[in-house]
């Protein structure tokens, strides 16, 4: 489902902050080369992730889900010298294209990837040691990182989760994925901690900031 028309969705990109060289590079070799080219985030997403980035002064990111790099980059261009990314991926394929993309980029000295499920290599942080949480991986265990990611998130953290509205299937969810989505959003709705808000940009972002 299409939430806006391309030639909308064209003109906030000519009005937003345009990819790099590289970056551009990488969405075309994704479009080419992966079989669900369509689960980058996209540079209206990845904007809105630099911008919170750049707003909350965030040093230290979690994300899961890595894909190609593409979101991971993204955020790596807006965070300081000393800070760093934190980015779990379950496939060995992704990790290796991402790998090489971060080496183009010079920014593999700020990124750490944590290979294997998302949920166990979450269970190496610390509670209370993120500024900020990306989350966009398999949804059916969404409702699980935001359980996690929570509890890994400081106070005054903020997250972002993608792909909240799934096609518009959230609103009668039926399958497994669109029922743990709309379950994620309840959850966090109604967590009186949190200040959460729901954009449909793209496939929808839900962000929250956890209050002090």
């Amino acid at each position: 489902m299409k939430f806006i028309s391309n030639e909308i969705e064209n003109y906030c990109k000519q009005f937003s902050l345009n990819d790099n060289s590289l970056l551009s590079d990488l969405v075309e070799k994704t479009k080419h080369e992966e079989n669900l080219p369509q689960m980058i985030c996209g540079s209206l997403v990845g904007g809105v992730l630099q911008l919170l980035i750049q707003i909350s002064k965030a040093k230290k990111i979690l994300e899961i889900g890595m894909f190609t790099g593409y979101s991971t980059l993204k955020m790596a261009e807006s965070i300081p010298d000393d800070g760093e990314i934190h980015s779990c991926e379950l496939m060995k394929k992704h990790i290796d294209t991402a790998s090489k993309w971060f080496d183009k980029a010079n920014f593999s000295d700020k990124i750490v990837i944590h290979e294997g499920p998302a949920l166990s290599s979450m269970n190496e942080f610390s509670v209370g040691s993120f500024d900020m949480i990306f989350v966009d991986a398999d949804k059916a265990n969404y409702p699980q990182y935001y359980r996690r990611g929570n509890a890994l998130l400081k106070k005054g953290g903020i997250a972002v989760f993608d792909n909240m509205l799934w096609e518009g299937k959230v609103i009668e969810p039926k399958d497994r994925d669109s029922i743990a989505i709309r379950e994620t959003a309840e959850l966090i709705k109604k967590n009186p901690r949190l200040t959460p808000i729901l954009l449909p940009v793209r496939d929808g972002i839900l962000i929250y900031q956890k209050r002090e």
